[in-house]
């Protein structure tokens, strides 16, 4: 259900008001010396398509560049700006919308602040001119409402590192002892490496088995959220 592998003819026939879509985002940024510089590409992404296959969600061509402000200082990342993310994320809803898509799903593996704040002005502008019914949130959005992994857990941690060991095994790297944030409370910093080694938690308590876990959860999780989207009441 890839838009970018049907015809014309074939999305004419398929799509309609009820349709379902998401598009998935993420971004190129270091994931400690262990995990790829798409790891936040990869796991919407298997998400997506597996939400796809217990559904019939559609999924929307994948956008892999986001708004990376904490990691910029580290080799690898590509960050774009806010007002470039914020444009380029409302037209291409805009386009969803034209083309017949009510029910669309914008879901990041990228959640840093700014990032999440371009998204989801986009997805207000376009709501504010349509009827359509969007959600913007992160995967770990809901890993973390759940409960699913401690709270000391974070960037390339444990739950990432999991999840890529599950998808992509092949590209992960020897894994690094446990590491902490210790950024200063409400400080504003250019550059957190002082402070900050690239990752959050113990990545060498991560497991495939954990990894397909999440991500299991995180599907059965977004299926029951599309169904309540669908009973929205909207202008």
């Amino acid at each position: 259900m890839k838009l970018e592998e049907m015809t014309s003819r074939e999305f004419a026939e398929m799509v309609n008001e009820k349709s379902v879509v998401i598009l998935p985002i993420g971004s190129i940024e270091e994931h400690g010396p262990h995990l790829p510089l798409a790891t936040d590409c990869f796991q919407p992404m298997r998400v997506a398509e597996m939400v796809s296959k217990k559904n019939g969600a559609f999924v929307a061509p994948f956008l892999y560049y986001g708004v990376c402000n904490t990691t910029k200082h580290y080799p690898g990342t590509l960050s774009i700006s806010f007002e470039a993310l914020r444009l380029t994320v409302r037209d291409i809803l805009s386009e969803l919308v034209r083309n017949g898509f009510m029910n669309i799903i914008v879901l990041t593996g990228h959640a840093g602040q700014d990032h999440m704040s371009a998204l989801r002005i986009a997805a207000r502008e376009v709501v504010r001119d349509s009827k359509a019914r969007i959600m913007v949130f992160s995967d770990y959005d809901i890993i973390y409402n759940k409960n699913m992994l401690p709270p000391e857990d974070g960037h390339a941690g444990m739950g990432e590192t999991s999840r890529i060991m599950a998808e992509k095994p092949k590209l992960v790297k020897k894994r690094p002892p446990a590491a902490e944030n210790r950024m200063p409370e409400y400080a504003i910093l250019d550059d957190v490496r002082p402070f900050w080694p690239g990752w959050t938690g113990d990545p060498r308590k991560a497991s495939a088995a954990l990894g397909r876990k999440l991500d299991d959860r995180v599907v059965a999780e977004i299926v029951k959220l599309i169904r309540d989207m669908k009973t929205w009441r909207v202008k």
